[in-house]
């Protein structure tokens, strides 16, 4: 063996590791917001379990208020269906923009219930509905710290996969880019976290 030969074997050595640190790396970064997604799922599915109840409390003060309730639970299907989409493909960006979007419709939808409740005194009054918008509020506050994990993952992702030279290992290994989850811009009321107290 002679000395160039041994440079060479250690040059393509060198390269290797290389390659293999860079490809670890991407997929790390690609389950870390993997799950963080995953506990925003959590969270999606608690607010899923507790919009029923909510409805049904408000059902018996607001009979006068049917569109709004159905809204809601309109809403809540839509909302639920753009969760299970999503969760098939976490951080698909079609996927992440529906799951926002749907999102962003399902409060409003609680926004606008909590904002009708506030004319009913004996609703505002009850303990039941008090306790499940306090759960809910806190739920809420949950899933935007967990968006936040998961948009926080998805940006080192996507950085770490576009920089030179990771970006010849992750255009060839398939790492394709990841979509955040963000509230529509479009519309204000939704941007904002439904207003669930009394």
């Amino acid at each position: 063996m002679t000395f160039s030969f041994l440079i060479l074997l250690g040059l393509i050595l060198l390269f290797i590791f290389w390659a293999v640190g860079i490809y670890n790396g991407l997929i790390g970064a690609r389950n870390a917001y993997k799950n963080a997604f995953a506990q925003i799922d959590v969270q999606l599915q608690r607010r899923f379990e507790l919009i029923p109840n909510l409805v049904e409390i408000a059902k018996r003060y607001m009979a006068h208020e049917r569109e709004t309730l159905e809204a809601v639970m309109t809403a809540r299907s839509a909302a639920m269906s753009g969760a299970a989409a999503a969760k098939s493909v976490p951080g698909d960006p079609a996927a992440m923009t529906r799951l926002g979007s749907s999102e962003g419709v399902l409060g409003g939808a609680l926004g606008r219930l909590m904002m009708v409740a506030e004319a009913y005194p004996e609703l505002q009054a009850n303990q039941t509905m008090r306790e499940l918008t306090e759960e809910l509020r806190s739920t809420e506050n949950r899933v935007a710290f967990s968006r936040q994990a998961y948009n926080d993952g998805v940006t080192a992702y996507n950085n770490r996969r576009e920089v030179f030279p990771a970006s010849l290992i992750a255009g060839n290994c398939g790492f394709r880019p990841a979509g955040l989850l963000a509230i529509p811009i479009d519309e204000a009321e939704m941007r904002q976290s439904p207003k669930v107290a009394f």
